[in-house]
């Protein structure tokens, strides 16, 4: 029988970071994942300057080895419209392969882990938690993404949820490929859907190309798919024959009230598995490592008193963090906004100060601890 003081449930981003956390703060912590690592994530593969900022990574020293592709221009248009090149003329943003960036992260939390165990039995007994019959822990952390097996315990209704639904393919390019690719590595061209409930994406990052499309419905997310690889080929960014397997991955938008709950006795929800993705972008791994680092100073301060009103300080953090209300109203399925869509994204001043320094790049927003 193995005990620790936390268990947490997912090797992802918000699991690295909220175990390493604990770790220093003295915890003793074994993180689980079904999955060994480094593993294939479905995933766009982009995130901002300050994901790496909050967490304290060296971009320089974070690129020997890893691909961390510069991003200063992007290209914004609406499926079979017009596209317009915007350029930042800095690094706005950075590409990243999500199976680098977790196992990267995954390393360097120092934590103790059992890779390649699913979650099979959680008990509750005496104040404690019994996991897969064989691990003892006084607090649960759910890391797991959407489908996490903690969320359950807390009333998740995984797969009767309101989820933004997304497929993705990620692949080498070859070199004749690569001569081939009629965009520049860091310029990431977004194709918004004309009912404005999504968009695709056709990402070239070092000597890989992400493609994939996410809609706030999953009806007939794969005809969507379809549709887009198709004008990807008519357009010729997409070669014939190109090998795109695309996965699939669902996500919620933060919600506190008729969302998912976050706490409860001895356990807590972070990351995905609470669902705190951008209602705009649906980037979610900048959310999930703040998360991470809301719960560890939430738990640190209960100082080993895991019960559910010491662990509320980190409800009332996310809200403060993500909102207080329901579901936020996003601008892409406003009726405005779809009624004068095409013209709106035929306008480089919208694109730049709306869609991307708003939606996408969060430039307006404060870092976490610069809060406080």
């Amino acid at each position: 029988m193995e005990s620790c003081d936390v268990l947490v449930v997912g090797g992802g981003p918000a699991g690295s970071v909220c175990a390493g956390k604990l770790r220093q703060a003295g915890l003793d912590v074994l993180l689980l994942d079904r999955e060994t690592f480094p593993r294939e994530k479905p995933c766009a593969g982009w995130i901002t300057p300050a994901a790496l900022e909050t967490i304290g990574i060296d971009p320089d020293l974070y690129r020997q080895g890893r691909v961390l592709q510069d991003i200063s221009t992007f290209r914004v248009g609406l499926m079979d419209g017009a596209e317009v090149d915007i350029p930042f003329g800095t690094t706005v943003s950075y590409g990243i392969r999500r199976r680098e960036f977790d196992h990267y992260l995954l390393e360097r939390s120092g934590v103790l882990r059992s890779l390649g165990e699913p979650v099979m039995a959680l008990e509750r007994e005496e104040g404690r938690w019994l996991v897969n019959g064989r691990i003892r822990a006084r607090l649960l952390v759910g890391a797991g993404g959407h489908s996490c097996p903690v969320a359950r315990l807390l009333g998740a209704k995984i797969g009767k949820e309101a989820v933004i639904a997304a497929q993705a393919a990620e692949f080498a390019l070859t070199p004749e490929q690569e001569r081939q690719c009629p965009i520049p590595p860091g310029t990431p061209a977004l194709f918004f859907c004309r009912d404005l409930k999504g968009y695709g994406w056709f990402f070239r990052k070092g000597g890989y190309l992400n493609i994939g499309l996410g809609r706030m419905d999953r009806d007939n997310l794969g005809h969507h798919v379809r549709e887009f690889c198709v004008l990807l080929k008519r357009r010729g960014y997409l070669a014939a024959g190109s090998p795109v397997t695309f996965q699939g991955h669902a996500y919620l938008l933060y919600q506190r009230q008729g969302g998912r709950r976050s706490v409860g006795d001895g356990v807590l929800l972070i990351g995905d598995a609470v669902g705190l993705s951008q209602p705009q972008s649906g980037e979610g791994i900048l959310p999930a490592i703040e998360s991470a680092l809301l719960a560890a100073d939430t738990i640190v301060e209960a100082g080993g008193d895991y019960r559910r009103d010491k662990l509320e300080p980190y409800a009332s953090r996310l809200a403060a963090r993500f909102g207080g209300g329901d579901m936020p109203s996003s601008p892409l399925v406003s009726g405005i906004a779809r009624c004068i869509g095409a013209r709106l994204f035929s306008s480089s001043w919208f694109v730049r100060h709306i869609v991307l320094d708003r939606w996408f790049l969060h430039a307006d927003r404060k870092g976490l601890y610069a809060m406080r």
